[in-house]
């Protein structure tokens, strides 16, 4: 799988066996065999050319990686130990990565978690928003409701003495 990833095109037995001739012996059958094996399996799909086949990984290294990845973390008995064991053995590039990669997968907007906002005090004056002026999104981007704060006994007039309003 190495040599077909590597070239990241449609390869055939003869191309690969003169790469791997480079660093060693091996028969033409053998590397057939191996490819034929990985066709049946379904990580490479082939094409006819002339007598030859042509054979193309199905996926990508990274994502096969990934996949095996998975398969060991969700065979774990607790995987979140065996997450807290796999970071204690990168090294601070891979941590890096890491970040980059939990960054892209949440997408900008939840890439920082926001600030909290303070406590308000109970006399803290909020802001009147006036009728077409704009107002700032909420948590899911849309405009917030507006919210008209009144003073006591203003068009409650019970409120003030502390009854419910009738």
């Amino acid at each position: 799988m190495t040599r077909v990833w590597k070239w990241n095109r449609p390869v055939t037995v003869r191309e690969v066996l003169e790469d791997l001739q480079k660093e060693r012996s091996i028969a033409y059958t053998t590397v057939m065999t191996v490819l034929d094996n990985l066709h049946q399996k379904g990580w490479v799909r082939r094409e006819a050319e002339g007598r030859a086949y042509r054979y193309e990984a199905v996926s990508t290294r990274a994502a096969y990686a990934a996949a095996l990845m998975n398969d060991a973390w969700s065979q774990s008995d607790n995987p979140a130990a065996a997450l807290v064991a796999f970071f204690g053995m990168m090294s601070e590039e891979q941590r890096h990565a890491l970040r980059d990669a939990v960054r892209i997968v949440q997408g900008p907007e939840t890439a920082e978690p926001p600030e909290p906002a303070p406590p308000r005090e109970p006399s803290e004056h909020r802001e009147r928003t006036e009728p077409g002026e704009p107002r700032e999104p909420n948590e899911h981007g849309e405009p917030k409701e507006r919210r008209e704060e009144k003073e006591p006994g203003e068009d409650n007039p019970g409120a003030a003495e502390g009854g419910a309003g009738r």
